[in-house]
């Protein structure tokens, strides 16, 4: 199989029918071997074309010698206590991303990465502490997605439910990549708009792009501080794309209907816990009524931060409960593995990667 050839799991529905529409017409093959093609991209989880039983032994190599199926290689899966699961895949050209499933009782939720590291710099997050790699393909995001998938499928863990654009990177900022990934998911492997959700730290244009899609896409956005001057010493990007034209872009993409708004809120002890901010975030989340997670900080090397105190966690979630604002406090998961919000940043066998990018000593 050459590694140049087009990968088919990278084209949406559509490109992916004429594509072999095209393909067979050439071969005088007919109609029906496009829709086989698909069956087993989608529904057989095919990872070669000799897999694709149904097809003529001939078919099948002029596949191989046109495409090819190209996923994720898995170089390390990390098993936490409370059954969360970090999968390190390697990409072609040696980077490493990473993506996590999580069970709880009545789904199993995957979280992916759209880009190998990540240029913002969030100082709550250890992604941003390795650098920016690349940007990844299409096929690379679904390609996540169809390996973790049969990973858990063969091990009984059940079916992928919700797939969560939380994982390494700023999926807005990769549009390019995550854009088809997005309808690749939902209108190729059938999972429903509402269970997909994009998390962005507020790139408006994104945002803005993704409002105007027809589907039904959740979105998260990471605020963390409910006024300018402490986002911005949190969130570089608040410098770029202040509060208040972030709140005006959420405020279009929830007036589309359906789309609900999540505020992700990590709590840092004396940082942004103080409850003099409980009522700003209240009002930014009934301005778009957004419900708002509560996120314990998960610790991160580097940073001599701490999460907030229980009790003052509780108090930020029964104050907004009070307010009118939906929220929750979201419990770690996979903290024992460094698989917990914030902790991502693609360790490799004991490798560890320090501030700017550059390798622990």
């Amino acid at each position: 199989m050459n590694p140049d050839n087009p990968n088919l799991l990278g084209m949406t529905p559509r490109e992916l029918r004429e594509t072999l529409t095209a393909h067979f017409g050439r071969r005088g093959e007919p109609g029906y071997r496009t829709r086989q093609v698909e069956e087993w991209l989608f529904r057989g989880d095919a990872r070669s074309f000799g897999h694709m039983l149904n097809l003529p032994v001939d078919e099948r190599g002029a596949l191989g010698d046109s495409f090819r199926l190209g996923e994720p290689a898995v170089d390390t899966v990390s098993e936490s206590a409370d059954g969360t699961v970090k999968h390190l895949w390697t990409l072609r050209g040696g980077e490493v991303v990473e993506s996590v499933l999580i069970p709880t009782r009545d789904r199993l939720t995957l979280c992916i990465s759209s880009q190998a590291g990540c240029a913002l710099r969030c100082r709550f997050c250890a992604t941003g502490w390795s650098g920016f790699g690349r940007q990844l393909t299409p096929a690379e995001i679904v390609g996540q997605y169809r390996a973790s998938a049969r990973w858990a499928a063969e091990r009984g863990r059940g079916a992928v439910t919700n797939v969560v654009f939380m994982g390494m990177g700023e999926p807005l900022a990769n549009r390019k990549g995550v854009f088809p990934a997005l309808t690749i998911l939902n209108s190729g492997y059938g999972i429903g708009a509402r269970r997909i959700t994009v998390s962005t730290v507020g790139v408006i244009p994104g945002i803005a792009a993704l409002a105007e899609r027809p589907e039904q896409f959740r979105l998260a956005l990471s605020l963390h501080a409910p006024v300018t001057e402490l986002r911005a010493e949190l969130i570089p990007l608040e410098k770029r794309y202040p509060l208040d034209q972030l709140m005006e872009a959420l405020a279009a993409f929830n007036s589309k209907g359906g789309r609900r708004v999540t505020f992700e809120y990590t709590m840092i002890r004396d940082v942004n816990d103080d409850p003099a901010l409980i009522a700003p975030l209240a009002e930014l989340a009934i301005r778009v009524q957004a419900f708002v997670n509560l996120i314990p900080f998960n610790p991160i090397p580097y940073v001599e931060w701490k999460p907030s105190r229980r009790s003052r966690v509780r108090e930020f979630r029964d104050r907004l409960e009070a307010a009118g604002v939906p929220a929750a406090v979201r419990e770690p998961r996979g903290r024992d593995i460094e698989a917990a919000c914030g902790q991502l940043r693609a360790s490799r066998r004991g490798d560890r990667i320090g501030p700017g990018g550059q390798p622990e000593r």
